[in-house]
């Protein structure tokens, strides 16, 4: 194929002035398949042609109806290469056991796809620990072989990332029909566990918890995570998430799901406003240089965080726990999407790995902040890629890099400082909580555990709330003077538009996917998420219909 300028035709020129902005931006030409060119889909970037009215029109009779997987031909003809010999596209992921993909259909292996490339790309250059969850996918794919509702908790979490890109309400149902199916799954597995099915349990938890929108789901699966590490203890070193149980085990007796306001002294939040103060200043001394070296993307997330920061400031403190969840909810979002955009498009690049110190260090700053859920929410999560990008940025001070490179070096300070602190303080408040109870608490029930998930998910409507893409921040309602909702980064927006409302989902029930085996796993009759009961506020289309402007 020719360069561009490389041909004679007057038709590439054309072609070139259709173009999306991001492929403008980075000089590179433009291959205008709608509604996603293939440039901004293989770095994980929104494309702008989302925005124009004929990324509305359909191709084609089916379009309306089908979930937008972002397929692009080499996407299409990779995954029938796939159904045909079933062999996996990235044996470098080292998935074993491998399930039988012949079996699955086209929509779930791009789902797993969309996945296993991110995943691919960032162990092939190195950048996997960088973020929360590219390292451990090849674990969940292996666990999915012979767990159905694994399998179905990674389909969700696919379909999220999937819908949040694309804008797609039919890509949300998807997410939410494979989430429901995942939490039967999950309750049957808590309900039957054992020593064999552990890995299998702690990683639908985690998955599902990933995902989780709304605080009370949120809790209960993160109590139950807790629940089955307890549970675990016995063979923990043989776990396949040994690493991650000793690193993210919550802190002993640690409640999720009190509901009580704890009021916040004057001093207190004297010191939440001077935290504050610490991030903005750090993100102002980064900002000066994205300008001067022609970092838009990087400077825009950066804005990003600066708005975020300054709403924190603007509202009131969160008092509940769950108002905790709402204000952190934006930030932990960021957590699991920004990195996978920033280093598809520039690696190891030095500036990338400083504006990721700086979200990721956030939130270990912010934790005091939120003392109920700030640790397991956000902070434990941010704290090992942190670790990751300061050791890869420190060396940059070696002689033998350029001037550039060497000076981004200081930038790293303040997530270096919060990375040293969070430690410290982690690691004295859980020596103070054994301390404290050194007599062992009987361990929070399994059969207590699934009796309080189910009632949870049906009182609280969790179902309709699974998507990490389409929730809205609470701070939302807390508008910043001089900042409009339309000062936004284009890149992995959530929608701005009023959710229509359906007559029924999609995919209220199994579309005859080989994860959903018979029941108890899946039951075609029921809504993804009622487990038998009518969940309060249920909505027809699965999913919460979002405020017109969204603050993202």
């Amino acid at each position: 194929m020719a360069g561009p300028g490389g041909g004679p035709s007057r038709r590439s020129h054309t072609k070139s002035r259709k173009g999306c902005k991001t492929c403008k931006k980075r000089h590179i030409r433009c291959d205008e398949t709608f509604p996603q060119c293939r440039n901004c889909t293989k770095h994980q970037v929104r494309c702008d042609y989302m925005d124009s009215p004929t990324a509305m029109i359909p191709e084609s009779p089916k379009s309306p109806q089908q979930p937008n997987l972002l397929w692009t031909p080499e996407i299409d003809a990779t995954i029938e290469l796939w159904r045909q010999t079933g062999e996996f596209p990235f044996p470098e992921l080292r998935v074993y056991p491998q399930p039988q993909w012949r079996i699955f259909p086209k929509t779930d292996l791009r789902l797993v796809h969309h996945l296993a490339s991110i995943s691919n790309e960032m162990f092939r250059n190195r950048t996997s620990k960088l973020t929360l969850w590219t390292d451990m996918m090849p674990k969940f794919l292996s666990l999915a072989a012979s767990h159905p509702f694994v399998m179905h908790s990674i389909l969700a979490f696919s379909a999220s990332h999937l819908a949040w890109i694309s804008q797609s309400s039919e890509t949300r149902n998807l997410a939410f029909h494979h989430a429901g199916i995942a939490l039967k799954g999950l309750h049957e597995g808590i309900a039957n566990f054992t020593k064999v099915n552990s890995d299998a349990v702690l990683a639908s938890s985690l998955l599902l918890a990933w995902q989780a929108t709304d605080w009370r789901g949120w809790a209960s699966l993160v109590t139950g995570t807790k629940t089955v590490i307890q549970a675990m203890q016995p063979w923990r070193h043989e776990s396949m998430f040994a690493d991650y149980i000793a690193e993210h085990s919550p802190m002993p007796n640690k409640n999720f799901m009190n509901p009580i306001s704890s009021p916040i002294s004057q001093e207190a939040r004297r010191e939440h406003l001077n935290i504050l103060s610490d991030i903005q200043s750090s993100l102002q001394r980064l900002q000066p240089y994205l300008s001067l070296n022609r970092h838009e993307q990087e400077g825009k997330w950066v804005d990003q965080l600066r708005g975020y920061i300054e709403r924190l400031r603007t509202s009131g403190a969160a008092q509940t726990t769950e108002e905790q969840f709402g204000q952190l909810y934006a930030l932990r979002k960021w957590l699991f999407w920004v990195p996978i955009s920033l280093l598809a498009a520039k690696r190891m690049d030095a500036t990338v790995l400083v504006v990721l110190a700086h979200f990721y260090a956030t939130a270990l700053a912010l934790e005091p902040m939120f003392p109920d859920i700030g640790s397991v929410f956000c902070a434990n999560l941010a704290l090992g890629p942190l670790e990751e990008i300061i050791l890869i940025v420190q060396g940059y001070q070696n002689p033998s890099y350029d001037d550039r490179t060497q000076s981004v070096s200081y930038l790293i300070q303040f997530p270096s400082d919060m990375a040293s602190s969070y430690k410290t303080r982690r690691d004295w408040l859980r020596q103070q909580a054994i301390e404290a109870s050194p007599v062992q608490q009987p361990p929070y029930g399994l059969e207590t555990l699934n009796l309080d998930l189910q009632n949870q998910i049906a009182q609280y409507s969790y179902g309709q709330s699974l998507s990490p893409a389409f929730a809205p921040s609470p701070l939302n309602f807390f508008p910043t003077p001089g900042m409009s909702s339309g000062q936004t980064s284009p890149y992995l927006e959530v929608p701005r538009t009023t959710v229509e409302q359906y007559g029924g989902s999609s995919f209220a029930s199994p579309l005859g996917s080989p994860a959903a085996v018979p029941p108890p796993y899946s039951v075609p009759e029921e809504h993804a998420f009622s487990f038998g009961m009518p969940p309060m506020g249920y909505h027809p289309s699965g999913f919460v219909a979002t405020p017109t402007t969204i603050w993202t």
